[in-house]
């Protein structure tokens, strides 16, 4: 039977965000992602972070972990490794996934591990009411720059590329059709893919809709996603531009350590005869 919408949405906690938040519009278009899929709620695990978008984890009906600060992509990890029959999602804002957490995304991209990270990035951190964030253009006033920001902003896209994360989108939640294909086909890829979604804060305006509706072309018709140069000749473009800027096939983690175990239990013991990995541990004891 086909999976409905509302089986995703946690039947008793509802989305508290600020009206006119795009995080509602990333939320539902990650559970029409789902159910596309026909992921059901028992096979998918949310973990999260801190900030506005770490509440993401709680509005589903589905294994979920609000972790503390910068730490959901190790927790999705060991997460995954453990439980590879699940669909792990990862969720978290410009603070989170990129300063106190932006250290995980090269150790997850190296074991390309099989989940999708969705970073919604608003440049300030709003639940805090309105810091800095590692995104914050130059000039903008915020709480802990209230005369402009001093520092350059980072640039994420170039980031993921330079860490070779094997799926890499950017959208917005304007673009509520692409976004949703974006992740659909994200959540699809066997690897470490990140969707990076512009989402903008309407209590702290340091990123606006009036500002993505001005800067977001779509990727040209023949731009060629396993181009790595060509995607970063676009990322380090002045325009912001949408769509699948980078994907590339290489084993997971997973597969990987499978590859690894089948190896070790197929070598000869006891003269001649394989042995499960619970048997060779048992020898150790």
């Amino acid at each position: 039977m086909k999976t409905q919408l509302q089986e995703y949405k946690h039947p008793k906690i509802k989305p508290v965000w600020c009206p006119g938040c795009g995080d509602y519009a990333v939320l539902n278009s990650v559970q029409k992602a789902l159910a596309s899929l026909e992921v059901k709620p028992y096979e998918l695990a949310v973990v999260s972070g801190i900030g506005c978008s770490g509440r993401f984890s709680h509005y589903f009906n589905s294994y979920s972990l609000h972790g503390t600060h910068g730490r959901a992509l190790p927790i999705a990890t060991g997460l995954k490794t453990a439980r590879e029959d699940l669909t792990v999602l990862v969720a978290g804002g410009d603070g989170d996934g990129l300063a106190i957490g932006g250290g995980h995304i090269a150790h997850a991209a190296r074991k390309n591990i099989d989940l999708t990270y969705i970073i919604m990035d608003n440049s300030i951190y709003a639940l805090t009411k309105g810091q800095s964030s590692p995104t914050s253009h130059p000039g903008a006033h915020t709480k802990t720059a209230p005369y402009g920001v001093y520092e350059d902003p980072l640039n994420p896209l170039a980031m993921f590329l330079s860490y070779d994360v094997s799926y890499i989108a950017r959208t917005t939640s304007l673009k509520i059709k692409e976004m949703e294909k974006l992740l659909t086909d994200a959540i699809r890829h066997r690897g470490f893919s990140i969707v990076y979604v512009m989402s903008p804060c309407v209590t702290h305006k340091s990123l606006t809709y009036d500002d993505i509706k001005s800067h977001v072309p779509s990727l040209p018709d023949e731009y060629d996603p396993t181009d790595k140069f060509e995607a970063f000749k676009y990322a380090y473009k002045e325009e912001m531009y949408m769509g699948l800027f980078y994907k590339k096939e290489k084993p997971t983690l997973g597969q990987r350590l499978e590859s690894i175990q089948n190896e070790v239990t197929g070598m000869s013991y006891n003269k001649g005869h394989t042995m499960t990995t619970s048997q060779i541990m048992e020898e150790y004891r």
